[in-house]
């Protein structure tokens, strides 16, 4: 069974979208994630699904959604992407692993700030998920 990550930041419009996308990609039938946040935003930001379409991610079907609708989920690993996340992570149903793995906020920023924490997900997050889950390396 794959397992699930779900990858928790406040506004789930924008680090914890591009993880989610990212995971999704490079670790592709190795787990499903997904994104929530404890407080969503209206919208994704327009500098994450930018920076993830230049990069040749999928954006489709990527929305802010707030953590209770992903409490039914069988979720294998939390990821919490900003320290305010981590400090309101609820208590799950059941034990769930956790990490912290922390990136800047890039709201109000150029694209290229955008980009730059992109590439850092892809270069930080990817290699702590596959660790955290003991997944191998898959050679492409």
């Amino acid at each position: 069974m794959t397992p699930t990550v779900l990858v928790l930041c406040t506004g789930n419009s924008c680090r914890s979208q591009m993880g989610e996308a990212i995971l999704n990609h490079d670790l592709a039938g190795q787990v499903r994630a997904l994104s929530a946040g404890t407080v969503p935003q209206p919208k994704v930001a327009d500098g994450a699904i930018e920076a993830l379409k230049l990069a040749g991610l999928p954006t489709d079907g990527l929305y802010p959604k707030l953590i209770d609708a992903v409490f039914d989920q069988p979720i294998d690993l939390v990821v919490s992407v900003c320290d305010n996340a981590k400090e309101s992570c609820p208590i799950f149903p059941r034990p769930v692993k956790r990490i912290h793995v922390p990136f800047h906020d890039p709201h109000g920023e150029p694209l290229e700030s955008f980009v730059a924490v992109r590439d850092e997900i892809r270069r930080v997050l990817v290699p702590a998920v596959r660790e955290a889950l003991g997944l191998a390396e898959v050679s492409q």
